[in-house]
């Protein structure tokens, strides 16, 4: 697994799969919007549901905000298609089958390895990754967390 992630560092040039089997590349974001990017573990479990759904229901807040919200887990491009019709998700939900995007980014696993971990990271416009947080229980945190941050890059930018 790659050296994890630091506030600071630039983003990893990622490109997969979304729910529609595009591919999605995450510099192709550059200079446009900042990212609000979530691994979970599991598309369709109780708490991916739960934290996919807030940030489902904070949407437009990220939009007005200029973020684009992205979640990535290792489900398969049709799992991702049918958790994102069931949740009516209205963000892109990418395709890791080969955790290819959580080596790079050095996402951990928790509970001993077993279960991807659950971890958002907020980066802006530049690519630079602004804020991580990395809690697998505290589901609507990610959302929070994420607009604070978002709110704090938008009144320093302005």
């Amino acid at each position: 697994m790659a050296k994890p992630i630091k506030v600071g560092d630039p983003v990893p040039d990622i490109s997969l799969p979304d729910a529609q089997g595009e591919i999605i590349r995450l510099r192709d974001f550059q200079g446009k919007k900042a990212i609000v990017l979530f691994f979970y573990p599991k598309s369709e479990s109780p708490g991916c549901t739960i934290e996919a759904c807030a940030f489902r229901d904070a949407y437009g807040i990220f939009q007005d905000l200029g973020a684009e919200v992205i979640g990535i887990s290792d489900d398969s491009v049709a799992a991702q298609a049918r958790f994102t019709t069931n949740q009516k998700l209205p963000f892109l939900v990418l395709s890791d089958k080969g955790n290819q995007a959580r080596q790079a980014f050095g996402v951990p696993g928790a509970l001993f390895g077993f279960l991807p971990g659950r971890v958002t990271y907020v980066i802006d416009q530049g690519g630079i990754v602004r804020h991580i947080f990395d809690s697998m229980l505290n589901f609507k945190a990610h959302v929070d967390e994420s607009l604070a941050i978002l709110n704090g890059l938008a009144s320093t930018a302005g």
